[in-house]
C-alpha cells in the first residue's frame, strides 16, 4: 500500500501551465506504476496519463498528448504532471493513483490521492 497526496493545483487562464506532484509515502514506490486521472464536474473520472514503474513508459490519453508530460522521480518519491496550453476544459479535479500493473483502467488502481482542483479559465 502507498499513501498519495496531490499538490500544485490552482486557477490558471487558458494558455497557462500548471505542475502538479504527488508525493508517496512508504518505501514501494519504485515498484508500482502511476497513472493521473481527473472528473471533470458532472462528469466520470477520466484516464490523463500513466507511467511505468521505472518509467521506461509513458501512455498519455489523445486530449492532453502534447500538452501534458507524466514522470517520476523514484528517489524522491514523487510523480509529476506537466501541464502547458491548458485549455478551460482541462478543469476538474486531478487525481494520481498507483497500480501493480501499467493500465489505463480505473479499476486496476489500487491507492488514490484525495485529488487537486484545476480551473482554467477561458
Amino acid at each position: 500500500q502507498v499513501q498519495l497526496v496531490e499538490s500544485g493545483g490552482g486557477l490558471v487562464q487558458a494558455g497557462g501551465s500548471l505542475r502538479l506532484s504527488c508525493a508517496a509515502s512508504g518505501r514501494t514506490f519504485s515498484t508500482y506504476a502511476m497513472g493521473w486521472f481527473r472528473q471533470p464536474p458532472g462528469k466520470e473520472r477520466e484516464f490523463v496519463a500513466r507511467i511505468s514503474a521505472s518509467s521506461d513508459r509513458t501512455y498519455h490519453a489523445d486530449s492532453v498528448k502534447g500538452r501534458f508530460t507524466i514522470s517520476r522521480d523514484n528517489l524522491k518519491n514523487v510523480l509529476y504532471l506537466q501541464m502547458n496550453s491548458l485549455k478551460p476544459e482541462d478543469t476538474g479535479v486531478y487525481y494520481c493513483a498507483a497500480s501493480r500493473v501499467f493500465t489505463g483502467v480505473t479499476s486496476g488502481y489500487s491507492d488514490w490521492g484525495q485529488g487537486t482542483q484545476v480551473t482554467v479559465s477561458s
